[in-house]
C-alpha cells in the first residue's frame, strides 16, 4: 500500500512542476522577449538575431530549475498539504482539535529536520522516519474524528438522559401489571433496553481510554521528536536510531489497531 507521506509528496511535486511551468515571471519573461524580438531584434551589430530567444529560453529554464530545487518552497507546500488532509476545522471538540494540532506542529517540525540535513546517511533515516510518523498522524487524526463524532453525537447524547427514566419507568410498569403475558412482553423490552444501555456505556469506556491513549500517543510523539534532533552522523546505524524507528512503528501499530478496534464496535 502506498504510504500517505510518498502520496503527498506526489500531489507536492505535481504542484511545483504546475508552479514552476505557469509563474508569473516566465509570462514576464516571454513578453519581454516577444517585445525584444519584434522592436529591437539587434541592440548591437554583433548581437544575432535569435539572441533574445535564446536568451529568454534560458532565463525561462533558470526559473523552472530554481522553483523545482526550492527547498523551503517545497517543505511549506507539502506541509500545506498536509493541513488540508488532516483539517482540524472539522473536529468540534476542543481537546481532540488540540491533540491533532499538536501532532501536525510536531510533524511539521520533524519535516524541518529533515530539510535542515545535509548528510545524505542522516537524512535518508529520516526520511523513513518522516514516513512513518505520517501513518502516525494520519491515526491521530482519525482517532480524534471518531472521538469527536461520540462526544457530540445528539443521539446518544438523548438516550444517555432518556434511556435510564424509560427502563426506570417500565419497571414501575411492569411491577404494577397483574397480567402475565403482559408482564412477559414488558420483561423483553426492558432487557433489550438494558442491553442497549449497557452498550452505550461500554462504548462510553472505550471512548474515555482511547481518548486517553490518544494523549499517550501525543507525549510519545514529543519524545520522539526530542529523539529525532539527537540523531548525528555516529548514530545514524547504531542500536538507538533502530530503537527510536520500532518505538515509532509500535506507536502507529497501536493506534491503528485502536482505531479498528472501535470501527468494529460502531459497524455491529
Amino acid at each position: 500500500m502506498t504510504k500517505l507521506r510518498t502520496e503527498l509528496q506526489e500531489q507536492a511535486k505535481s504542484s511545483i512542476i504546475q508552479h514552476a511551468l505557469f509563474r508569473w515571471e516566465n509570462a514576464v519573461v516571454i513578453a519581454a522577449t516577444i517585445l525584444l524580438t519584434l522592436w529591437l531584434p539587434q541592440p548591437f551589430a554583433w548581437w544575432p538575431r535569435i539572441g533574445w530567444p535564446v536568451l529568454g529560453t534560458l532565463a525561462v529554464l533558470a526559473l523552472f530549475a530554481s522553483s523545482l530545487t526550492d527547498i523551503e518552497a517545497n517543505a511549506k507546500l507539502l506541509l500545506k498539504l498536509y493541513q488540508q488532509r488532516f483539517d482540524t476545522s472539522r473536529i468540534r471538540d476542543n481537546e481532540m482539535r488540540g491533540d491533532v494540532r499538536k501532532a501536525l506542529e510536531y510533524q511539521k517540525r520533524i519535516e524541518q529536520q529533515i530539510n535542515q540535513r545535509k548528510d545524505t546517511r542522516i537524512k535518508g533515516r529520516l526520511e523513513a522516519t518522516a514516513t512513518e510518523i505520517t501513518e502516525w498522524v494520519s491515526n491521530v487524526y482519525t482517532l480524534a474524528s471518531r472521538i469527536d463524532r461520540h462526544r457530540n453525537d445528539k443521539l446518544l447524547l438523548e438516550e444517555r438522559h432518556e434511556l435510564p427514566k424509560e427502563i426506570d419507568a417500565l419497571i414501575a410498569k411492569r411491577d404494577q401489571t397483574k397480567n402475565e403475558t403482559l408482564k412477559a412482553q414488558m420483561n423483553d423490552v426492558i432487557a433489550s433496553k438494558t442491553n442497549h444501555w449497557q452498550s452505550i456505556q461500554d462504548l462510553d469506556v472505550r471512548m474515555q481510554q482511547a481518548a486517553l491513549q490518544l494523549d499517550q500517543s501525543i507525549t510519545a510523539l514529543a519524545t520522539i521528536y526530542s529523539q529525532i534532533q539527537l540523531i548525528d552522523a555516529q548514530s545514524v546505524n547504531s542500536g538507538r536510531a533502530k530503537r527510536l524507528q520500532g518505538d515509532i512503528q509500535e506507536q502507529v501499530a497501536q493506534l491503528g489497531d485502536l482505531v479498528e478496534s472501535i470501527n468494529d464496535v460502531y459497524n455491529t
